[in-house]
């Protein structure tokens, strides 16, 4: 009996996925595997919500493949390990697994191509699992890649995506391969307390929901912060719940100006794995330094707490931030407007703002979160590496009811209209009844810092 293995990483879904129908194709059984890496804890994964919802989706993969008469097989430990056991115990002679970016997942390549190297069992490799566009696929004239959106998005709009698969109406798992028990959401501590729900069944009716409903009105709409009017998808996409070939694929027969304009952002996710994959180095270095003299976490630390808990005084940022905290999700917008406000109103190195979005974000992955930071602290590939969000007027101009803010600040539930992005202007004796603090510091100070730092007149 020909065995092959699947390796599932960030795709943890059972429709259009390449791996496993190539697999099934070529073989008898195959062994559907996820790898529980005790090494990834250095490169940032192992947080509560990430863990929670990832014990969500391997639950619902389980169940997708039992559907079929298959099974998810989940080992702990170093992925080449445990996958050469697993090769080894099933006799298989192929493993297949979805291409990545970042720099771990080409160590991890590595690693399993060396364990492998000699057993006789192939590894196969296969692109536009985690992207649309394979990063590379696209490149300007004489460059390994796109370090400006707008040419890369005119490009990745004219490239052919190959056509989105069916599930598999049967899968065949070798009985001697065993597996540890599942995960599951409630032994993770920490968690957000509203942390939306993992797997590909709660992933594909977002979807579904989402370009019923949502779509038509994403183009003028997905600024504003009280109205939540983006997809929600990212935690799916980044766990490959829902296939971002798929979401492309389906947006597009939507037609229309929100559907051009929710794949701009898909194509703007392949765009940073294409930096990420053509410059790896990126997730912990300036992609464009500015030789910043970032203000040190010791000299900022009451800073750095105050906008992490959403304590600075300036209600969009905490607003931003608390939703952060409560959802291990926040709005785009906002997701700016804070990173502005720390790297550059701050003048606190970008990486400090990185990790603490890692260590809360469900969809927080190296290339969108790194290159979007970098993006904000004018390090990355914005063409404008000095530009400063101003959290008022970024506040009244998308939250312009402050909705948003009452909603996440309810200390100020009580001022009304725009009124209240500006809790300082109130006379004394109303000040008095709202516990908020001060702002941590006047903006045009923070602007002129920037400034002098920067070099900037």
């Amino acid at each position: 009996m020909r065995v092959h293995v699947v390796l599932f990483t960030a795709d943890l879904r059972v429709h259009d996925h390449p791996p496993l129908r190539s697999a099934l194709k070529a073989a008898d059984a195959v062994v559907p595997l996820f790898v529980r890496d005790t090494g990834i804890a250095g490169a940032g994964f192992p947080a509560p919500n990430r863990e929670a919802f990832l014990a969500d989706c391997l639950r619902d993969l389980d169940a997708n493949l039992r559907k079929r008469g298959g099974r998810l097989v989940v080992r702990s430990g170093a992925v080449a390990e445990e996958v050469a056991k697993v090769v080894t115990e099933s006799g298989a002679s192929a493993v297949h697994l979805a291409g990545d970016v970042s720099g771990y997942a080409h160590r991890r390549e590595d690693r399993l191509r060396s364990a492998l190297d000699g057993t006789g069992c192939e590894m196969v490799v296969h692109d536009a699992v985690v992207t649309c566009v394979p990063p590379g696929a696209v490149t300007p004239a004489g460059k390994d890649h796109f370090a400006v959106f707008t040419p890369y998005h005119r490009k990745w709009a004219e490239e052919h995506t190959r056509a989105v698969g069916r599930a598999p109406r049967k899968v065949t798992v070798p009985d001697e391969v065993k597996s540890e028990p599942l995960p599951g959401r409630g032994a993770v501590e920490g968690v957000s307390p509203a942390l939306a729900e993992g797997g590909e069944q709660a992933g594909r009716e977002r979807l579904s929901a989402w370009l019923r409903s949502g779509i038509g009105a994403y183009e003028d709409q997905h600024d504003d912060m009280a109205g939540d009017a983006t997809s929600r998808l990212s935690p799916d996409l980044h766990f490959g719940t829902i296939s971002p070939t798929e979401a492309v694929q389906r947006a597009r027969a939507a037609s229309g100006p929100g559907a051009e304009a929710f794949v701009r952002q898909l194509a703007w996710r392949d765009f940073h794995r294409q930096v990420l994959a053509a410059r790896p180095a990126a997730a912990h270095d300036d992609y464009r330094t500015h030789h910043d003299r970032w203000r040190s976490q010791r000299s900022a630390r009451k800073e750095i707490e105050a906008w992490q808990e959403g304590r600075t005084g300036y209600p969009a940022v905490d607003a931003g931030m608390r939703q952060l905290r409560h959802e291990g999700w926040m709005h785009n917008r906002a997701r700016l407007l804070t990173a502005s406000f720390l790297a550059k109103t701050l003048y606190v190195d970008w990486r400090v703002g990185a990790r603490h979005f890692l260590s809360l974000l469900v969809d927080g992955d190296i290339a969108n979160n790194q290159m979007n930071w970098q993006w904000m602290a004018g390090t990355g590939t914005d063409s404008r590496p000095n530009r400063v969000l101003n959290p008022v007027t970024q506040g009244k101009r998308y939250d312009p009811s402050g909705a948003y803010v009452r909603r996440w600040v309810p200390e100020l539930a009580g001022i009304s209209g725009s009124a209240v992005h500006e809790p300082w202007k109130l006379k004394a004796k109303d000040r008095a009844e709202y516990d908020y603090p001060e702002p941590l510091l006047e903006l045009p100070d923070g602007l002129a810092r920037f400034k002098r730092a920067r070099g900037v007149r």
